[in-house]
C-alpha cells in the first residue's frame, strides 16, 4: 500500500473517522442537545466532500491492487451520493425533531451507510463490492425501524432485514460462482476471462448477483419489500431511501456490468431489460389497485 492509494480513499476515510469520533463524543454528551448539531456538521461534511471529490481532476486510479478503482463516473455517482445525503437530512431536521426522532445516532447511521455507498460505487473487485453493499445495508436497517414506538417501524426494519439477508444469500452465491468458474474475484480478471466465452456456471452466476442488486433498486420482481418499508420508515428516512441508495446501486450495476461482464452485453442485456420491463408494467399497474385500497 502507498500513500495514493490512502490519498485515493481519503473521502471514505474522513468520513469514517467522523461517524466513529461523533459515535463516541454522543455516547459522553447529552444527546438531545447534539442532535441538530450533528445534522447540521453531517450535512456540512457531505456538501464539503463532494466539493472535494468533483475538483479531484478527471484521471483514473486503480489503488489497493486492483480493488478500489477512482474514475469520473465513480466521482460523479459519490457527488450525487453525497448531496442527496445531505438535502435530506437538512430538509427532514424540522419533522424528525417534531416528532421526537431526531436522536444522535440518526446522522452516524446516514454517514455510515453514505460510506458504504462511496465504496459500492469505486468497487473493482467482488470482495469490495460486498463489502460496500453490507456496509450501507446494515446501516439502513436501523435506520428504518427508527421510530421505536411504532409497530410498523418496527415491522419495516426486520421485513428490510430478513429480504435483505435473502438478496444477500443470492448475491453471494452469485459471486462464489463467478470466482469458481473465473478463477479471481477482481472484475478485470472476470472481463478477460468472459472474451473467450461465457460458461454456463459463469452465467449463472451473473444472474444470480443481478437478482441479488436488483433487489437493491425495487425493481421487479424483487420490489415485495418496498411498500411496507417505505410506509413504516419516518419521511425523511423514506426520501433517504429513494434516492442516494437507488444512485448507489445503479451505479454498482452499471460497474459490474460493464467493467466485468462488459464484452458479452448479449448476456447481461437481456436481464436488465426483463427488470426494466417487469418493474415498469408491475409499477404502473400495481399503484391503482394500492391507491384504491388506501382511499
Amino acid at each position: 500500500m502507498t500513500s495514493v492509494d490512502f490519498q485515493t480513499l481519503l473521502p471514505e476515510i474522513v468520513l469514517s473517522g467522523y461517524a466513529l469520533a461523533a459515535l463516541m463524543f454522543g455516547v459522553y454528551t447529552t444527546k438531545d442537545k447534539m442532535a441538530v448539531a450533528l445534522v447540521w456538521a453531517t450535512a456540512g461534511l457531505f456538501v464539503a466532500l463532494a466539493l472535494y471529490i468533483g475538483v479531484r481532476g478527471t484521471g483514473e486510479r486503480l489503488v489497493f491492487n486492483g480493488l478500489f478503482v477512482d474514475d469520473p463516473f465513480a466521482r460523479f455517482a459519490k457527488v450525487t451520493i453525497l448531496l442527496s445525503a445531505a438535502a435530506v437530512l437538512v430538509m427532514g431536521q424540522d419533522y424528525m425533531s417534531r416528532r421526537d426522532l431526531l436522536r444522535f445516532e440518526y446522522p452516524i447511521l446516514v454517514a455510515l451507510s453514505v460510506v458504504g455507498m462511496m465504496v459500492m460505487v469505486s468497487a473493482a473487485d467482488l470482495m469490495t463490492l460486498y463489502m460496500g453493499l453490507e456496509l450501507q445495508s446494515l446501516a439502513l436497517y436501523v435506520v428504518a425501524s427508527l421510530r421505536r414506538d411504532s409497530a410498523k417501524s418496527s415491522e419495516a426494519g426486520l421485513k428490510y432485514f430478513v429480504l435483505g439477508a435473502l438478496s444477500s444469500g443470492l448475491l453471494l452465491y452469485g459471486a462464489s460462482l463467478v470466482y469458481g468458474y473465473a478463477g479471481t474475484t477482481q472484475f478485470a480478471g472476470i472481463l478477460s476471462t468472459v472474451q473467450d466465452g461465457v460458461p454456463l456456471g459463469l452465467l449463472f452466476g451473473l444472474v444470480f448477483m443481478l437478482a441479488g442488486l436488483a433487489f437493491k433498486v425495487s425493481a421487479a420482481p424483487f420490489h415485495m419489500w418496498t411498500p411496507d418499508v417505505y410506509e413504516g420508515s419516518p419521511t425523511p428516512v423514506t426520501a433517504f431511501f429513494a434516492t442516494a441508495p437507488k444512485v448507489a446501486a445503479m451505479a454498482l450495476i452499471a460497474r459490474l456490468v460493464q467493467d466485468a461482464f462488459g464484452g458479452v452485453p448479449g448476456q447481461w442485456g437481456q436481464v436488465l431489460a426483463g427488470l426494466a420491463v417487469a418493474s415498469m408494467a408491475l409499477g404502473a399497474v400495481a399503484a391503482i389497485g394500492r391507491r384504491t385500497s388506501s382511499a
